[in-house]
């Protein structure tokens, strides 16, 4: 298993230069969408983390659809993702 995420994150690695010598004048949007990423999924992380210190069962799941929702929307996609988990628990 350990094999498997080294190889993903080579690949991670090599994808975002690629796409950074794709993109050429458009660095700022890249770095800006893996910003939103990152701290999305600090936000879920943390989101989750205080819903069970207050024992509400539900939370988001870190996974690339999560991932890929914060970094194309920022802080409204994780107001959504929460909103829709919320709404299946009525």
């Amino acid at each position: 298993m350990e094999k498997f995420s080294g190889m993903a994150a080579i690949l991670i690695v090599c994808t975002l230069v690629l796409f950074i010598g794709a993109f050429g004048r458009k660095i700022e949007w890249l770095i800006n969408f893996v910003l939103r990423a990152v701290m999305g999924t600090i936000g879920i992380y943390f989101i989750n983390y205080f819903l069970i210190s207050q024992q509400i069962s539900t939370g988001i799941g870190i996974n690339p659809l999560t991932v890929l929702t914060s970094g194309f929307l920022g802080f409204p996609g994780l107001i959504v993702l929460y909103g829709i988990n919320f709404f299946k628990l009525l």
